[in-house]
């Protein structure tokens, strides 16, 4: 509401750099990168098995069918929640960065309102230690999921060691990436993750039932916006009980505010030349719907094999599932290595626009931070990750998940006060103006 109220507001006519100045990138440009660096391996990893969940496991009763309210749901840990808090850190950075002038760090749009340069600190580094968590479970699960997925095909269980060596394979591309630069590395690796999705997207709707996706897709998104509130606040006949909301919302709620410090500060660097309402509404509306489409496309599809399969499609396993789902389709091994290299391609994009932006944190707030400081974080993120994944055993899938879970929870809750206290500061500063 607050980034809607804002991009409407006549502060959203304020342009991120001179008034004249033209975007700094193309709309497909930035809309690949900013799509590939806050949500792209997610949607692989949840595409089948978070719908089939839902219907399964309704977390209200439902008000139509359990498959539009597994649809909603899943719109509404996926949709436009997430995309604001990235759209609101974005707008906050991108205006002191490119109309302020200031250095690319958390605690410049609260220097109007706390002055102790202590406090300031601290909030930088707690946006640092947030986005470094964040980032890691991010890994942790996406190579694991690599790693199911290989192990599925191969018909054989690859262990620990290989999603090891995943994890320094995605960092060492990702720092490769990130070294050089924003326009050679980052985004033409964008733009082919997200051709190669489109690719997947449009060959898993040809395959399915067309018209029941179609119809499931704006009938779930109807409810979605007539229930965002009540869902949002979890009240009355909408609140799914506190195990629901641990092991789901504040999961999600408590991921994306951890990549929001690192996703915001990279959507405000490419965003130069957009006003603030072109950014917000942009960030918030095109990838949220682009993202309903996906789940409707891959869930929808699910059910209707579930129902008619012979034999019992187990979609339960969030690491195998979209493999065991694509592998029921024509072309299933293709499409299967498809999303192998996907999930690849999304890891690093999500990585090395992290390890950029971490650089410019430590790298007294440079819009092109030292190679470095690139070295450094790299290297921070592969060990940091490497040491969650042996400590959760990745052969027990549960387990580093709820460990990821509560982890991601804890760290985030300073963040979540933090957001408040960023938007009432960029708020007074604007109103200085």
């Amino acid at each position: 509401m607050f980034a809607v109220g804002l991009a409407f507001s006549p502060w959203g006519k304020i342009k991120l750099g001179k008034k004249e100045e033209r975007p700094a990138h193309s709309f497909w440009s930035w809309f690949s990168m900013l799509y590939s660096a806050g949500m792209g391996a997610g949607i692989l990893l949840r595409a089948v098995q978070e719908p089939v969940f839902m219907r399964e496991n309704p977390p209200i009763p439902a008000h139509g069918s359990n498959e539009i309210l597994a649809l909603e749901y899943t719109f509404y840990q996926w949709g436009f929640t997430p995309w604001a808090f990235y759209g609101l850190f974005a707008v906050v950075i991108g205006y002191s960065l490119f109309v302020q002038k200031q250095e690319v760090r958390i605690s410049t749009s609260l220097r109007g309102v706390l002055k102790r340069q202590m406090i300031l600190q601290g909030i930088d580094i707690i946006a640092i230690l947030t986005t470094v968590f964040g980032l890691i479970a991010a890994i942790a699960l996406g190579a694991t999921q690599i790693t199911g997925g290989l192990s599925y095909l191969g018909g054989t269980d690859l262990g620990l060691e290989w999603t090891l060596s995943l994890t320094f394979i995605i960092t060492l591309l990702a720092f490769i990436s990130a070294w050089r630069g924003l326009n050679k590395g980052i985004r033409i690796l964008s733009i082919v993750n997200i051709w190669l999705t489109l690719l997947l997207l449009v060959l898993v709707f040809l395959f399915s039932d067309m018209l029941s996706v179609v119809y499931f897709f704006f009938i779930a998104f109807g409810h979605y916006l007539i229930d965002l509130i009540p869902m949002s606040l979890a009240i009355g006949n909408y609140n799914p009980g506190i195990v629901f909301l641990t092991d789901w919302t504040f999961y999600y709620w408590a991921f994306w505010l951890s990549w929001a410090p690192f996703t915001g500060i990279f959507i405000a660097r490419i965003s130069r030349g957009r006003t603030l309402a072109q950014t917000l509404l942009g960030v918030m509306i095109i990838p949220s719907i682009g993202t309903f489409f996906w789940f409707t496309t891959f869930g929808t599809s699910a059910f209707k094999l579930m129902d008619s399969a012979t034999t019992n499609l187990d979609f339960s396993n969030v690491f195998t599932s979209i493999f065991i789902f694509l592998e029921q389709y024509p072309l299933g091994l293709i499409l299967c290595i498809m999303t192998l290299i996907l999930l690849v391609g999304f890891l690093v994009t999500s990585v090395d626009s992290a390890v950029f932006v971490l650089s410019m944190f430590t790298d007294k707030g440079k819009k092109n931070p030292q190679k470095s400081h690139k070295i450094l974080w790299a290297v921070v993120i592969l060990i940091t990750t490497s040491a969650l994944l042996v400590l959760g055993d990745v052969k027990a899938d549960i387990s580093v998940l709820t460990a990821i879970q509560k982890l991601l929870i804890i760290t985030s809750l300073p963040f979540s006060f933090l957001l408040v206290l960023l938007l009432f500061g960029f708020v007074i500063n604007m109103k200085k103006k």
